[in-house]
């Protein structure tokens, strides 16, 4: 399993992949798989670490580049390959090439968003590496790519705190951007009148300048609450006496832990009506998906009647560590055999240019 530098593996604050990364590990080594983690040595995960930096980047103050650990993260496990019986990427597009030309099998699962920074490219040139989205949203605008399959996060969600009355402040999780919807949610906050608790990390400076701009005026005028970031039980103890969860970010986010979390503490979640948000959320149900401020108003102003701890319920069903496990148990049984290699075995014969390679190694 090899993850990103920047944090342990579980992270001790708010992250996506980091967490994500840990709830399958547990998973899968409680089923008797044997995992090792390439990533950061202060990683406290239940399998085999090998440290790729030593402290995970964020920890040591590091702000600049990832590009150069991520890589290293990428040496280390392509030196060791032969020992395992496939690898597992979640280190985006810096694991193409690995992924493409390592003596054993690599899934790669991809976090982000596909459409941004020259991405779009680079996908075109990888159709053959096997992927997996973590929404259909996420991979929707590229059909022909050798997606293996589409599988929503999980998380162990049975212990969040959660109240089946509603609470009377509205929460934020998450980071300090433009993307996340951030004067949105103020804004919200201002037209209803309800205080605005925020949990949420400012470390990039393009995140400390939207944070003067629109957070602070915003405290300043007693209509947000900033927490900043919070450890994991004071974070899910907001999102259980919120009234409602916003995400109101105009972009496609990939799929949105922040919503499942929400949920899983019987709070519905108001969310723009984008990306994964709208295969997580039912509206009408677990929240409401709207398409702008006087919606999300009309939201507000209905959300009371939904049923909190069905809302829950449903949560910690639908995206246990359980089912996530069980889905990539299924890509990782397909590319080591049957159709996914005789499928690698095409793919080597595209790269290599070798007509015969398919029949011979099949």
């Amino acid at each position: 399993m090899l993850a990103p530098p920047m944090l342990p593996v579980p992270p001790p604050t708010y992250a996506g992949t980091e967490r994500v990364v840990a709830a399958l590990i547990d998973e899968l080594v409680a089923r008797g798989h044997r995992i090792t983690l390439f990533g950061p040595g202060d990683s406290t995960v239940n399998c085999a670490i090998v440290p790729t930096p030593e402290r995970s980047l964020w920890s040591t103050g590091y702000r600049g580049d990832v590009a150069t650990y991520i890589n290293i993260t990428l040496a280390r496990a392509w030196a060791r390959a032969e020992e395992f019986d496939l690898l597992h990427s979640h280190v985006e597009t810096l694991g193409f090439l690995f992924a493409r030309y390592c003596p054993k099998p690599v899934l790669t699962t991809l976090h982000g968003r596909l459409d941004v920074s020259g991405v779009p490219r680079l996908l075109e040139e990888f159709k053959d590496i096997p992927l997996v989205a973590i929404s259909d949203s996420q991979g929707r605008w590229w059909p022909d790519l050798n997606w293996i399959a589409t599988i929503h996060h999980g998380l162990p969600l049975e212990g969040m705190p959660h109240s089946d009355e509603p609470g009377n402040y509205l929460a934020f999780i998450g980071r300090v951007t433009p993307e996340k919807g951030v004067a949105d949610c103020i804004e919200l906050a201002r037209r209803t009148g309800l205080p605005l608790r925020m949990a949420a990390k400012v470390y990039d400076p393009h995140e400390k300048r939207h944070f003067e701009e629109i957070v602070q005026p915003a405290i300043d005028d007693g209509v947000v609450q900033f927490l900043g970031e919070l450890a994991e039980p004071e974070r899910d103890a907001l999102y259980a006496g919120a009234l409602a969860t916003l995400m109101l970010g105009a972009w496609p986010e990939p799929f949105g832990l922040v919503a499942i979390e929400s949920m899983a503490a019987g709070t519905p979640v108001i969310a723009r009506r984008a990306g994964g948000p709208t295969e997580t959320i039912e509206h009408g149900v677990d929240g409401f998906l709207v398409d702008d401020l006087t919606e999300a108003e009309l939201a507000v102003s209905r959300v009371r009647a939904l049923k909190r701890a069905r809302i829950r319920k449903r949560a910690v069903a639908r995206f246990s560590p359980a089912r996530m496990a069980d889905a990539y148990e299924a890509a990782y049984a397909f590319l080591l055999t049957g159709d996914g290699a005789r499928r690698r075995g095409r793919a080597e014969e595209v790269r290599d240019g070798v007509p015969d390679k398919v029949s011979a190694k099949v």
